[in-house]
């Protein structure tokens, strides 16, 4: 009865360690922004079992990285300059 009990307790304590290191990767995860959850999200091997398997969620990403990685407008020749505020330019568009 003293090994079951023993057993017991030691797989109490696993599963807990277990569940506290499931929940701290969860709690961390959700911490982070969005932008930054996704940022890598299109490559490696899930890439491609997304490509084969849902071609439409692969094109989304696709979109979504192409839309990220677009430049800002050129003013035209009779615009006023951009504002600067602090470190940042402002380009009013």
């Amino acid at each position: 009865m003293g090994d079951v009990l023993g057993y017991l307790v030691t797989v109490a304590i696993l599963l807990l360690i277990a569940s506290a290191v499931i929940v701290m990767v969860v709690i961390a995860y959700s911490k982070t922004p969005l932008e930054k959850k996704y940022e890598n999200a299109g490559g490696g091997l899930g890439g491609a079992f997304d490509a084969i398997w849902m071609p439409s969620a692969y094109e989304a990403g696709m979109e979504r990285d192409r839309q990220t990685r677009r430049t800002a407008p050129a003013p035209a020749p009779g615009d006023p300059p951009s504002t600067i505020d602090g470190d940042h330019i402002v380009i009013d568009i």
